[in-house]
């Protein structure tokens, strides 16, 4: 998944020396791919935790609950933990709490116990949060301004990266190591011993990304990234006195937008795996159902180069509103229909959302002016909405697993609508940063 970028980070216009900040944008793209493929490997994670705690699907999704919840809970410390240390021993520190999380999942498989797994997991995309509002907004001021565009693309095109490459990851070290994850899907239950050696494969790649973390860490903290200056400084109260985020339109449907999206999005891929595997569906193994995963992921970042070159041409919203009608119909064939039909249309849901949380972003700003700063900051906080994926999970408990991604349609309605109407901005303010 890509994440968002404050448009209040931008630089003040001085001629910047574009070779001087190129390594500095170098190594922000190395976070941008870690965030991602951290993240993503979850999709491995979730289903080959649900067979070794032998888990139902309400419980498997409060796993990533337990994940985005960290990102409501941890915005409002880590933006003044950044106040009080500055940006970079602030992404040092994101990193080093990453690094904590990742190898608390080891006595959390050696137990093995499901709430130490929770908490391991918290505390990961805790370092997460904090490592986003520390680094997006250096991405907006490493360089010219008349490029930040380019660079914000490129950068998101890294943590596409990180997530196409996650699944082949998890699916080779955890899946692929497991007895849960060759099995097929009329395999007999897991014995204890069995659950045991399953629940402690999860070591070897979590003391990896561990090992990873601290070495950025190490680099981030010895490497001399440029001040920011006032780049980043709040708009004057003044300027703010008067105004409302309420009588703005296009933010206040947009925040439900990214709120809905993100239901959408996680619940895709955590129960991918589960979806595909099953007899009607793929009959593919957890390790054979990772492959695809990476197809669903590598859609995504295609999808976002060709929604980048369409919206050259044609309007935001309107790219919006066509994607909105592809994952809805796609997400129906997935619901009603069986076989290599269902299963490719929930691969083919990847491209379709590839644009949505990015232009749902931009859109929901859009006019804001000296307000923008915190209307990004809503939106941000808007992510915190992939935590109900367990609705999903309940629903598919309940009424069963292929039926539960007509919630997922239900999103793309809410997203077509805020594409067509929703996102018209009202009582629209001067740009902040053409001033």
């Amino acid at each position: 998944m890509a994440m968002p970028v404050s448009t209040a980070a931008r630089a003040t216009g001085e001629p910047v020396d574009a070779a001087r900040y190129r390594p500095a944008l170098t190594l922000l793209a190395s976070l941008f791919f870690m965030w991602g493929f951290i993240t993503v490997i979850n999709n491995t994670l979730l289903p080959h935790l649900r067979s070794v705690f032998d888990l139902s699907y309400t419980q498997t999704t409060l796993i990533e609950s337990v994940w985005f919840i960290a990102y409501f809970f941890a915005s409002i410390p880590a933006a003044k933990l950044i106040e009080r240390i500055g940006y970079q021993r602030s992404m040092v520190t994101g990193l080093v709490i990453m690094a904590v999380g990742a190898l608390l999942m080891v006595p959390a498989a050696r137990i093995p116990s499901y709430g130490v797994t929770l908490v391991a997991l918290f505390i990961v995309a805790s370092g997460i949060t904090l490592l986003q509002v520390a680094a997006n907004p250096y991405v907006a001021v490493v360089g010219p301004p008349e490029t930040a565009s380019s660079r914000l693309n490129l950068v998101q095109a890294f943590n596409s990266l990180g997530t196409t490459l996650a699944p082949l990851f998890g699916g080779y070290l955890i899946l692929g190591r497991s007895t849960s994850g060759t099995a097929g899907a009329h395999a007999a239950a897991l014995t204890p011993a069995q659950r045991l050696a399953d629940a402690q494969s999860v070591q070897l790649p979590y003391i990896i990304v561990a090992v990873v973390l601290v070495v950025l860490a190490i680099v981030i903290a010895r490497f001399n990234l440029p001040a920011m200056g006032s780049a980043t400084q709040r708009a004057a109260k003044a300027d703010r006195r008067g105004q409302s985020l309420w009588a703005h339109r296009n933010l206040v449907f947009g925040v439900p937008a990214i709120f809905i999206y993100l239901i959408a999005e996680i619940g895709v891929s955590n129960l991918f795996i589960n979806f595909v595997s099953q007899p009607q569906i793929g009959n593919l193994t957890h390790e054979q159902a990772s492959h695809y995963l990476f197809l669903l992921w590598g859609g995504m970042m295609v999808g976002r180069f060709i929604g980048s070159f369409a919206m050259r041409n044609v309007a935001a919203e309107h790219v919006l509103a066509v994607a909105a009608v592809g994952a809805c119909a796609v997400m129906l064939i997935a619901a009603f229909a069986t076989g290599p039909v269902a299963m490719w249309a929930l691969i083919s849901v990847g491209l379709f959302h590839s644009i949505m949380f990015p232009t749902i972003f931009t859109l929901g700003i859009r006019g804001l002016g000296p307000l923008t700063e915190e209307g990004s900051g809503l939106l941000i906080m808007a992510i915190a909405g992939g935590s109900l994926v367990v609705v999903q999970g309940w629903l598919a408990d309940s009424y069963g697993l292929q039926t539960s991604f007509l919630l997922t349609a239900a999103c793309e309605v809410y997203t077509l609508f805020y594409a067509l109407w929703g996102a018209r901005p009202t009582h629209a303010l001067p740009d902040r940063a053409a001033r």
